[in-house]
């Protein structure tokens, strides 16, 4: 039997996500409605990716996780995605179409999401997930990872949207993150990453691996370069207390992320 305390706090977790899910999605929505219908077919900022193939991924995403929510809400599981193939074959068959027909499909998507997360009853947040990556995780993080979606992709849709325009909060829980994933990394140096806005200090790296370096820079811009989604702009490197003259030359290769 859930834990009626648990719950709750599963279901709060949920709703503060969701409420900056709906926000973020607003955002994405003005953002795409803003491109020209010829903008559709140019290159994102994902290497063999248009933007049709961007906004049909986050359409298609959307109603990858109501699958994940419904079976938090009944206890069957259905997959995230019915196969690989089917993931892939909805991402390309959706990105030639024309804009008018992508802006819909997005908002719809995300209004079946939503509908779907408003009538999810507390104990349903609890319930433990399989990603379609095979790892389990508990449903409550289900609003996050999709608010991760729509904030990364929204600057790879190459529209004007950055890491600069990330809210502060996402930013700094992505810095949080993406380091601890990046703790005791083989082949990456100590880094101690600071963020000189929001006074965080977080470590990544592993000792031995290089000389230690700290990282220092706002906050955005700490967790653009973690995420793959900046070369470092705006970041200022030390090494033994010693100001870089070319940061960006000097941050070490990242491994891929999880």
């Amino acid at each position: 039997m859930t834990d009626p305390g648990a719950a709750r706090r599963a279901a709060e977790t949920a709703a503060g996500h969701l409420k900056d899910v709906a926000d973020s999605t607003e955002q994405l929505l003005r953002g795409a409605a803003g491109l020209d219908p010829a903008d559709v077919a140019g290159p994102s900022g994902l290497p063999g990716w248009t933007r049709g193939h961007v906004l049909a991924h986050l359409a298609r995403n959307a109603d990858s996780l109501v699958n994940l929510l419904e079976t938090a809400r009944t206890g069957v599981d259905i997959p995230q995605y019915a196969s690989p193939e089917a993931r892939e074959h909805g991402i390309r068959d959706g990105a030639g179409r024309p804009l008018d027909v992508q802006l819909a499909d997005l908002a719809t998507s995300a209004e079946r999401l939503a509908a779907c997360a408003a009538t999810l009853p507390d104990e349903a947040w609890t319930a433990v997930l399989r990603h379609r990556n095979g790892y389990r995780f508990p449903a409550y993080e289900v609003p996050y990872k999709r608010l991760m979606e729509v904030e990364y992709h929204h600057v790879d849709l190459a529209a004007g949207y950055t890491p600069a325009h990330w809210p502060e909060a996402f930013a700094a829980a992505e810095l949080e993150r993406i380091a601890g994933q990046l703790a005791g990394s083989d082949g990456l140096p100590p880094l101690l990453l600071v963020a000189e806005d929001t006074g965080a200090r977080v470590a990544a790296g592993r000792d031995g691996a290089g000389p230690a370096l700290d990282v220092e820079g706002p906050v955005r811009a700490l967790a653009a370069w973690l995420a793959g989604r900046s070369d470092g702009d705006g970041l200022q490197v030390r090494r033994g207390g010693e100001l870089l003259p070319d940061g960006r030359s000097a941050l070490p290769q990242l491994p891929p992320l999880h």
